[in-house]
Parts: C-alpha cells; structure tokens; sequence
C-alpha cells in the first residue's frame, strides 16, 4: 500500500491548491482583460451593438413597450392646471407622460412646444441624442448650443442620421424612426471598451463646480453618473452661448438650486428663467426632471441608479444588467427585494404606492394654490395697484412654482426621497399663499370685490379642465376677466 507521510500529505494539499489560485487568477486575469468592440470611437449609431451584444440589446428593446397609456399631462385625471401655471410658454401647449427612452429625440421632434416654436435652440438636444456630442466636435461649443432647431441643427442630424441608417423595431409592432440616434449605447458606454463614460459637458462642469473629482469615480458612481447627464435640473445659460448648465453652484437640494439660479438672476444678463407667465407676468424658472439631485439626498442614495433601475438579471445563464429603463415595481424581486428581503412584494408596493399618492395630493393643492396666485397677480396688474407691490408679487408667485414644479417634473413621485419632496411642497404652497394675501391687500385697497374675483378664477379654471382640446387648453387661461398682461 502507498503510504505518504504527513508532511508530504500537507504539501500535496499546499500545492494543489497553489494551482487552484493560479486558475482562479488566470481566469480573473482574462476576465478582467479591457473588451474591445472593434467599433470606432465615434461611433453613435445604437444599431451598430446590436449583433454584438444581441442580450442586451433584446433587454434595451423593451423600452419600446409603454408601461402605462401615455397621456397629455395636463388630462383632468394628471395635473389640470399646467395651461395655466405654464402660460406663454410651450408646455402649456403640448406636453406628454413620456414613452421610453428609444423615442426620446423622435418625441422631441414631433412635441408642438418645437414645431411651434421657430425659436428653438439646438441646446433642447443635448439629452436627446447620441449625436450631440459630435455635433459639439463639428461646430464648437461656442455655436453648438445656439444653433436654429429647425434651420441648422435638425437639417444637420438629419444629413447625418437619415432614415438609411435605420430605425430600432422590436418585432411586436413598435418602431422609432429615430431610435437609432435617439439617447441610447454611446450615451454611457466607450463604444471600443464598453467602460462607463460622461459624454455631456454639462454634467462634467456642474461636478467640478461641486468640487467631485470625476477621474476618481468608482464603478459605483459611475451607475448613477451616466444617468446624471439627463435626469437633471438644466437652464441654457444667456451668459454662455446657451450651454446646457446645471445649477449645481452652491448644492443639489431643491433650496441649494434655488439659492444658485436666483444669484445668476440677479447677475447682468444673466438667466432670468425659461418664459414670462402670460398671467402674472414675471419670470418663471421651468423644472426639468431632477432625478439625480432628489436621490442624491434621499434614503436610497447609498444605491445606484442601476441597481434598482437596470437590476442584473440573469438570461440563458449569463448575468446582465437589464437594460429596460422604468419602474423598478416591473422588477421588484432584482431591483428592491435583494436588499428588502424581508418584506413582502405587496408590502413593497402599497408602501411605494403610499408614498406616490400623498404626493400627488400635496401636488395638486399646490398647483391649486399657486394658480391662483398668478390670478391675483393679474388682477393687481390690470387694476393698477402700485409696481413695487407687483414685483413682490410676482417673486413669491415665482418661488412658489418653483418648489412644486421641481418635485412634478421629478420622475418618481416622491419616492426618491419623500421628505425632500413634501418640504418643497410646504414652501411652495407657504410661498403662494403670501403672494395671495399680499395681492388680497392691494386689491381691497383699490376696491376690488375679492369673492368676485375668486369666482372668476374658480371658472375659469374650470373652463380650462372643460377644454376637450388638450392642445388648446391655455387658450381658456385667458380671458377678459384675466388678459395677457406681457405687453404691461
């Protein structure tokens, strides 16, 4: 019988799992190894990394599935007073719930807020498609953001991107004309590597404005970075050839944004705000969807955008990162029970559901209420109250609106961070309310009947709800009782 002695038993063992690490280094070592694509660097056609990663690609397809009916956002059942918060500026006229992200540009192209607009500046792109940044390359920065919409820029990415370059379909019957430019592969992925990247500028600045150190981002911060560079609060600054900036100066929280886009307000030329209310007559700071910033001090800022977003799945035994961008309630087991395991999917989802509703209830009251503070305003014009007082009016009517509209224009309904989202609506509605009671003071003292005006406010906001018209619908925000005051 072969006997071996202890030692040499131990040194057996010792060497065979030496061996066993130099596999496992081995294999990490060739796993590890930079992927090359073989695509160019430029590359920005989201149908060029279909036959290359087909997984993907099947999983980034389902985005072109609507999770729910898309609908004027202003439908009665939404938010019905936008015609008249937003009035004289394109939202009121069309603006939609969103379909997913391969119809991002073509939904632009067709939104009455551009087609009506013979204004628009090429900046409206730079979250739009993956052909912005080669756009930036051709013309500069200088003139990149300013170009015509419709006269220079279009005309040039249609060139660029015609129809013969192809469009995404996903063989149920769906198809986006310009899903193959439209905000996809190139947008967060080096085409050659695949590695995570930043390819708009703007998010590069309001970082370094923050003092982050972009070079030193982890993997992590990578998750949520490249959805940073659309899910953001923006302005196209007057005092910078339109770039595309963030209000990132003194923070992210809506006070800090707030704090930031009112100094630039008060520097000369600098942005004032997207329109002048047809209402009450003031500038007006539009929200886009600040995502990124309502997270990033909220109770899930400790998770990436990815993980509850694009949660790893698993297909034909190959672990991947879905690539369907939309509710993580579609994907509840991979994107919230990996970490909440010990809750039940239905206690998670009244939970969320719980959050959303107190939301849109505090929404609605402030939309209600900020409303009518513009009325008020109106009135204070047209019945010649004193310009000072107008002013003072029209600066809380501003902040008001600004703190509803951050957490609306905010895609979660609260759920990123509900504390931060229910503050805001307190200092909006807190805001309003004093532009109400300080116009109501005027007013009476220049003999305004105050129960006949809020009367005319009562119909003619139920005269907006009543339009069948979605498009025409600030149409009715305007009347004898309240005219367009701009010319004022």
């Amino acid at each position: 019988m072969w006997r071996i002695s202890k030692k040499s038993f131990l040194f057996v063992i010792a060497s065979f799992l030496f061996l066993a690490l130099i596999g496992c280094a081995s294999s990490e070592a060739q796993e590890s190894e930079p992927l090359t694509t073989g695509l160019d660097a430029n590359e920005w056609n989201n149908l060029a990394f279909k036959d290359k990663f087909p997984l993907h690609w099947e999983s980034y397809l389902e985005n072109m599935e609507n999770q729910n009916e898309v609908l004027p956002k202003n439908d009665p059942s939404i938010e019905p007073y936008l015609p008249i918060v937003w009035n004289g500026f394109g939202f009121a006229v069309e603006y939609n719930l969103t379909r997913g992200h391969t119809y991002a540009f073509e939904d632009q192209m067709n939104v009455r807020r551009i087609t009506q607009n013979p204004n628009a500046v090429s900046a409206c792109m730079s979250c739009k498609t993956t052909l912005f940044p080669e756009m930036i390359e051709e013309f500069g920065a200088e003139e990149a953001y300013k170009l015509n919409y419709h006269e220079e820029a279009l005309p040039w990415l249609e060139e660029k991107a015609g129809e013969d370059k192809g469009k995404v379909i996903d063989g149920k019957g769906h198809s986006a004309e310009w899903g193959h430019v439209s905000v996809g592969c190139s947008t967060c992925h080096d085409p050659e590597t695949m590695e995570l990247r930043i390819t708009a500028p703007h998010l590069t600045d309001g970082l370094e404005r923050l003092g982050f150190d972009i070079e030193n981002a982890t993997q992590h911060d990578m998750r949520s970075l490249v959805c940073a560079q659309c899910h953001v609060e923006y302005y196209f600054d007057p005092l910078n050839d339109l770039q595309t900036t963030l209000p990132w100066g003194d923070g992210l929280t809506f006070e800090e944004q707030w704090d930031y886009s009112e100094a630039q307000a008060e520097r000369d030329g600098g942005f004032q705000g997207e329109f002048v209310s047809a209402i009450s007559g003031g500038p007006i700071l539009k929200a886009q969807h600040p995502e990124y910033e309502l997270w990033s001090y909220g109770p899930h800022q400790t998770v990436s955008c990815a993980d509850c977003h694009m949660p790893y799945q698993r297909v034909d035994g190959e672990k991947m990162s879905s690539h369907r961008w939309g509710s993580p309630m579609e994907t509840l087991e991979e994107s919230c029970r990996t970490c909440h395991g010990d809750k039940t999917p239905s206690y998670l989802e009244n939970r969320v559901d719980d959050i959303q509703k107190r939301h849109k209830e505090q929404l609605l009251r402030a939309q209600d209420i900020s409303a009518s503070a513009h009325y008020y305003v109106n009135r204070m014009i047209t019945s010649g109250v004193d310009e000072e007082k107008v002013k003072e009016a029209q600066a809380l009517v501003r902040e008001g609106q600004w703190f509803w509209d951050m957490p609306a224009a905010e895609n979660s309904y609260g759920f990123h961070n509900p504390d931060g989202a229910m503050a805001s609506f307190t200092r909006s509605i807190d805001k309003s309310q004093e532009a109400i009671i300080l116009a109501t003071r005027e007013l009476m003292a220049v003999g305004e009947d105050i129960d006949e005006l809020e009367e005319q406010i009562k119909l003619t906001k139920e005269n907006v709800i009543d339009e069948s018209v979605n498009h025409e619908k600030h149409l009715q925000a305007i009347n004898e009782w309240f005219p367009d005051v701009r010319d004022n």
